[in-house]
This record gives C-alpha cells, structure tokens and sequence, in this order.
C-alpha cells in the first residue's frame, strides 16, 4: 500500500500544485511598496541587508553585483535611490542624483529605459518605489505613462534618422589620442551635413560626417571641415 502511494500520480499532482503555489506566494511577498527613506536603508553600508536600485520606480535587488554597488563600489551611488537621471547625464553628484528625466530629449529618455529593461532581465525585481512614478497603492503615475511615451517617441526618431542617413553613406572614423580623429570616404568626399530638425532637437549631436559624389557637391548645406581640401577624401577633425 505504502508502494502504491508513492507511486500515486495524484500525489504528484498535488506536491507540484503545492510547489507553485509556494513560489507564487514567495514571489509576490517579496514585491513591495517603498518610500524613498527604505529604500535608503539598503544603500549597501549595512551587511544584513540586500543592496537595492531604484530606476523609474522600479526597485531591483542588485546585491549579487555587491563588488558593483556595495560600499566603495564604481556604481555605489546608484544603490539605495532612484537615480534615473545619472544613468544618461552622468552627473552622479547632487541634483544629478534624481530621478526627474525632466529637460532630457525623447532618445536619452529612450536610453534610460533601456537601463530599466537591462535590470528586469539581469537581477530580481522586488517592489516599486512610492512618489513620481507610482503612487500609494503602486499603481503607475501619468508621469510615468508620459516618460514610457517619450521614449516610445525617441524609439520612432531614431528608427526615422536611420532610414534618414542610410540614403547617403556615413564616412569611415577613427580617433587616437596621440593622432586626433580622421574621417575619410571610400568612395566620395567628406561632408558635414545637418540632421534634419526634428531629428537634431532630440540630442546633442546636430551633424554628421556622410559621403557625396563630385556632382552632389553644389548641394546646399554641405560643409567642408576646416582645414581640410574640397576634394581630399581623408579629413582630420580639429577639435
């Protein structure tokens, strides 16, 4: 009889029903509500605590890149807050270290929601942080709804300036320190060529080095760079 119990698939079913509701329930319990002064507390300078990061409200557990985030380590500073912002402005000090992507152009609002989505699949989500991108009962803010919106709008514009450049090959470049940059063509001449508008007002970067043919040349807009012959194909760039 004992045989025929161990056996039973029904006994089965109901250990592997069990298991899963066992790890539902682990996993939502450690899904929680934090105010910025918890999330404070797991900053990586207390040993008994897991070391958090917060990026547009969501909190991830980040303690097994301890050597990363814990205390004395290179992205320290991220640990314990929502440092959206610093993950594209590269301010890690003061005002730098908040989470307003106020002033920041729809591709680096992009940028800083793929560093979000880099930490869903590489460490354990475990919760949300209560204020600017959701409220008290952890439901997503308009704030939020408006940052996932602009990035959706970064995302179109990048995708039109692709399609936008492949239409006049960019030119080759290098840079060495000891050698300053080049940029050269291996068929056609160097150029700088403005973006279009719409494409230049999302970042900081309103040129581009492309290559033309002798008779696209006359085209309006086209700039030599300094110092540089109107029909040389190589090009060195001043800073």
């Amino acid at each position: 009889m004992a045989w025929k119990i161990a056996t039973s698939p029904f006994l089965g079913i109901t250990i592997f029903v069990a298991l899963i509701a066992f790890l539902s329930f682990n996993f939502k319990f450690t899904q929680r509500l934090f105010s910025p002064e918890e999330l404070a507390l797991y900053n990586g300078t207390d040993e008994s605590r897991p070391i958090l990061l917060g990026i547009i409200g969501s909190v991830f557990d980040v303690t097994k890149g301890k050597s990363h985030y814990g205390s004395g380590g290179g992205y320290n500073h991220f640990a314990g807050r929502d440092a959206s912002r610093a993950f594209v402005s590269g301010n890690f000090t003061g005002e730098g270290l908040t989470d307003s992507l106020r002033g920041l152009s729809s591709t680096e609002v992009k940028s800083v929601v793929e560093w979000r989505d880099f930490y869903f699949r590489s460490y354990k989500y475990v919760g949300k942080v209560v204020g600017r991108y959701y409220d008290s009962q952890g439901h997503p803010t308009k704030y939020l709804k408006g940052v996932e919106a602009k990035a959706a709008r970064g995302a179109q514009l990048l995708e039109k300036q692709k399609i936008e450049e492949s239409k006049q090959p960019s030119c080759n470049s290098r840079w060495s320190q000891d050698e300053g940059g080049e940029v050269w063509c291996d068929a056609g001449f160097p150029r700088l060529v403005q973006r279009p508008l719409e494409i230049a007002l999302t970042g900081k970067m309103s040129k581009r080095c492309a290559c033309f043919e002798e008779n696209q040349l006359s085209r309006a807009g086209l700039e030599v760079y300094a110092g540089c012959d109107d029909h040389a194909k190589r090009c060195k760039v001043l800073n």
